[in-house]
């Protein structure tokens, strides 16, 4: 089962169900939440096991933030649908995931191009947020 936390450890997770690929989000409000852009993966949220007190932003009218109240990590990503957003950068270890294509391409930062040959979604792609194996 994968694992994770926050910097200081005082928020730790598991996972017990199958996770998404990770999806890169290059939006303005990831950019502007995490200094770059962001990778997360997902599951349903009943298969997200949280210890800890999470604090919550609500950054849209749809959808909120988690992160770490004493070091800030940004951990959670929770919007519509049945799954919670998880950041990949905060597993513990491996979780067996790799990078499945990015969204939000249009809106990504002039100091950096996206390199690779996976997909790109000028916007939202369904297509390839809601995948789970």
């Amino acid at each position: 089962m994968p694992k994770g936390s926050c910097l200081c450890g005082q928020i730790t997770y598991t996972v017990t169900g199958p996770l998404r690929p990770v999806i890169a989000c290059h939006c303005q409000q990831c950019r502007k939440s995490s200094g770059h852009h962001v990778a997360a993966t997902s599951a349903a949220r009943g298969d997200v096991e949280i210890t800890g007190e999470v604090t919550w932003y609500a950054s849209s009218p749809t959808a909120r933030r988690g992160f770490c109240g004493t070091c800030g990590s940004q951990i959670f990503w929770d919007g519509p649908g049945v799954n919670l957003s998880i950041s990949a950068g905060s597993f513990d270890g491996d979780a067996g995931l790799r990078l499945a294509g990015h969204i939000f391409c249009a809106d990504k930062g002039d100091y950096y191009e996206i390199s690779d040959d996976l997909p790109c979604a000028d916007a939202e792609d369904p297509m390839l947020t809601t995948q789970v194996p």
